[in-house]
């Protein structure tokens, strides 16, 4: 308990970090002045509330694992990334570390948890593993569907050198043709794919 106290005060004035106690009943004990600012949308504080009402509900077996292992290790902090109520029917996603806190006697009290939005780092990431999917699919486009018709295109071309009769050469035309409409199709397909 001998470092709640001074890390409260420390990070009471914080815009960046969040600092929050949850008591043995589930309740808010403490909330920093911009954790109620960001997470209490009816306009009164936190203090008294159940925890997880700024919680996404599936979130909620998150803490229970991670609350339990403060007070299995309580000399260490434990780290979650949580979902919060955003105030308009979304969330925003925030990174905490969680300590258990005990009285003088011994006895658990319940838990201190600092914090801090990661909204841009997480949707940053999610957009690097969909460009990364995207990219996956145009190599796997270009190896596959762009080698057939281009292999075609170049066969055909080798055809032609060796053939001077005019109705083969038709034949070979046409067949060029559609070996070219192919690739065309292929390439604005990964195009597609690059501008979306």
């Amino acid at each position: 308990m001998e470092y709640v106290e001074p890390t409260i005060a420390l990070l009471k004035g914080s815009k960046f970090f969040y600092t929050i106690v949850v008591d043995m009943q589930g309740n808010y004990s403490y909330v920093s002045p911009n954790y109620d600012a960001h997470f209490s949308f009816i306009g009164e504080t936190l203090i008294g509330k159940p925890f997880h009402t700024t919680l996404h509900p599936d979130d909620l077996q998150i803490c229970a694992r991670v609350g339990e292992q403060s007070f299995k290790n309580p000399d260490a902090m434990h780290q979650a990334t949580l979902r919060k109520h955003d105030g308009t029917g979304g969330y925003i996603y925030t990174h905490w570390e969680f300590r258990a806190i005990f009285s003088a006697d011994g006895m658990p009290g319940g838990i201190f948890c600092m914090g801090y939005n990661i909204t841009d780092h997480v949707e940053t990431q999610n957009l690097a593993e969909m460009q990364s999917e995207k990219l996956d699919e145009i190599v796997s486009i270009q190896s596959h569907d762009v080698r057939r018709p281009l292999a075609n295109i170049l066969g055909l071309i080798e055809m032609f050198d060796g053939t001077e009769n005019l109705q083969d050469l038709s034949k070979l035309k046409v067949m060029l043709k559609g070996s070219a409409q192919e690739l065309d199709l292929v390439i604005r397909r990964i195009s597609d794919k690059g501008m979306n």
